[in-house]
């Protein structure tokens, strides 16, 4: 394997727990955020966003939101973050 192969970056998408859903809005919409997009950046760092559905229904536009500063999602994004590179470490190959 070469280590000069360049991974430009890597991304998991994470269901956010009912509990620490949050709504916002975006273009008069009022939108549920349901899942983060976690990204693992070349540099080693995270980068996150979240996603979700309008609340008055419909599929909606697939726009981003940032994620508030709050510890209990900075706690989800890590976990999961741990989560997935231990996944990825033991993959067993193409199926």
């Amino acid at each position: 394997m070469s280590s000069d192969l360049e991974v430009s970056a890597a991304a998991i998408n994470v269901t956010i727990p009912q509990a620490l859903r949050w709504t916002d809005t975006r273009r008069g919409e009022e939108f549920q955020l349901t899942t983060l997009n976690i990204r693992l950046l070349p540099d080693g760092h995270l980068a996150v966003k979240a996603y979700g559905r309008p609340v008055g229904g419909g599929r909606g536009a697939y726009v981003s939101f940032p994620v508030p500063d709050e510890p209990e999602l900075a706690a989800l994004v890590v976990d999961a973050a741990g989560r997935a590179a231990t996944l990825w470490a033991a993959h067993r190959g193409l199926g």
